[in-house]
């Protein structure tokens, strides 16, 4: 009976050290507990902080004879209230959070938690009904100092919590890898969908410049297509990877269609597939799409590792990858963008049109004078919206200094509203004035919302153009600001 009641005490004594410990380095959590257990807010804070001094000091009294009983005394009374404040919130349908372990484990009091806690009870009775005596091999408990005793305490405290760390690190993994089990299904099956998933990015298909893989397949009126058929000298070729019952394939192919009517000169589109030959005539007739390929199941999207539908793929005139995967509508309409840039286009300000009188503004140039919208009467102006630290103001630079040193007089004057420092500014090497607009207020009462952008205002101060957003668009604005004049 001796070496049960010395498991007993030490399985109470390593309970109780690592509650007390753990609750001791979150009293904020210990407090709130005792609030969820319905403790009146005014003896909460204290009741949290005597709870874990007194669940070490039970766990100290536990270990010499001499006091083990009133240790499992403490342990006892401590248990029995746990059990009664926790069978109270289950009977009113309350499942408050227990903090027993503090931050190593924390979950809502439950029947489990109860039936833990009344084993506890049980075994501290045990204790205190026997006397808690060991025998000889722990009487010489009775000889240690207190300093030694409780060094002994706090070694089995620290013993305890590794297990209980053990135990949730444990825990953490099983969870973790029920997780991962699940995002494997959701991914699986959005790439079914033929959706793109977001956040794999960093896979892009076969490197650029590696030879493109080859094949040999089935065309939808019994031809064989073969990738060195559809490679030309001409003109690079796009694979377009889909499938007759991914919904974002099916909305995409009127693009492709469009592409393949429109682009037939500067780009080859070819469409690889999966599918019965029925399924795939009737979307090329919906559609008016052409150049389809079947594949028997995913060998060539596996070998131009294209992972869901739709992708894309850019092959050069040499055969050779030219891009990585393009996933996704988006991202295949900017794949098509490489090869035929979009015609730039002016927008709209917000609330003004052309004609309309500009807003009234005044800013310092880079030598603090102020410039008003006043000193812009009787003169075109381009109003250039600029960032030194932006990236693609830094690309258009080149193009925007030359076209101002070659400005003709029926070219309009240049101003820039520019952000950053006056030597940053001056550094760009620009020959005509640079005002300072820190906070792009200006640029926003012109309705900009980025850089470069700009736009074109006449000789008496009024809007003469919508608002050419980018580079290519205000090097267009510029260029044939003459012909509008």
């Amino acid at each position: 009976m001796s070496v049960v009641l010395l498991i007993l005490r030490l399985l109470l004594a390593g309970v109780l050290a690592t509650a007390g410990f753990a609750k001791l380095f979150d009293l904020p959590g210990s407090r709130e507990a005792m609030k969820e257990f319905g403790v009146p807010g005014r003896l909460a804070p204290a009741l949290g902080t005597l709870l874990p001094i007194a669940e070490l000091a039970a766990a100290v009294g536990l270990l010499p004879d001499a006091t083990a009983r009133w240790g499992a005394l403490t342990a006892l009374v401590l248990l029995l209230s746990f059990v009664a404040g926790i069978g109270v919130n289950l009977a009113r349908g309350r499942t408050p959070d227990c903090h027993c372990f503090g931050q190593l484990h924390s979950a809502p009091a439950g029947w489990s938690t109860l039936g833990r806690n009344l084993l506890l009870a049980v075994a501290a009775g045990l204790v205190v009904w026997r006397g808690g005596t060991a025998g000889a091999a722990w009487r010489s408990l009775d000889r240690l100092s207190p300093a030694a005793v409780v060094a002994l305490a706090g070694g089995l405290a620290l013993a305890a919590v590794t297990a209980a760390g053990a135990s949730f690190m444990l825990s953490l993994l099983r969870q973790q890898g029920r997780m991962l089990l699940r995002i494997d299904d959701l991914e699986e099956a959005l790439r079914t969908a033929g959706l793109p998933i977001r956040g794999t990015a960093a896979h892009k298909g076969l490197p650029v410049g590696t030879p493109a893989p080859d094949f040999s397949l089935a065309g939808l009126h019994g031809e064989t297509v073969t990738l060195e058929s559809l490679v030309s000298r001409e003109r690079p070729l796009m694979l377009v990877f889909t499938d007759p019952g991914c919904g974002p394939c099916t909305a995409l192919m009127p693009d492709v269609a469009a592409w393949q009517r429109d682009l037939a000169g500067e780009l080859t589109t070819a469409i690889v597939s999966r599918g019965s030959v029925a399924d795939n005539r009737a979307k090329s007739r919906e559609h008016g799409v052409h150049n389809v390929m079947l594949q028997r199941d995913r060998e060539i999207d596996e070998a131009y590792e294209v992972e869901a539908t739709p992708g894309a793929v850019l092959i050069d005139q040499d055969g050779r990858v030219a891009s990585g995967v393009a996933a996704g509508p988006d991202q295949i309409h900017e794949l098509v963008g490489q090869v035929h840039p979009p015609t730039p286009s002016l927008v709209q300000m917000p609330g003004k049109a052309p004609g309309d009188p500009i807003p009234q503004f005044e800013l310092p140039d880079l030598d603090g004078v102020q410039v008003s919208d006043a000193q812009l009467e009787g003169r075109n102006t381009l109003l250039l919206f600029w960032d030194p630290g932006c990236g693609f103001c830094q690309q258009m630079l080149p193009d925007i200094t030359a076209w101002e040193g070659e400005r003709s007089e029926a070219d309009p004057e240049l101003l820039v509203v520019s952000t950053g420092s006056a030597d940053d500014n001056r550094a760009q090497g620009f020959r005509a004035p640079v005002v300072l607009d820190p906070g792009f207020s200006v640029m926003r009462a012109f309705g900009a919302e980025g850089t470069p952008s700009g736009l074109l205002i006449d000789a008496e101060r009024r809007i003469a153009s919508g608002l050419a957003v980018g580079a290519p668009a205000v090097l267009e604005l510029a260029r044939g600001a003459a012909s509008r004049a």
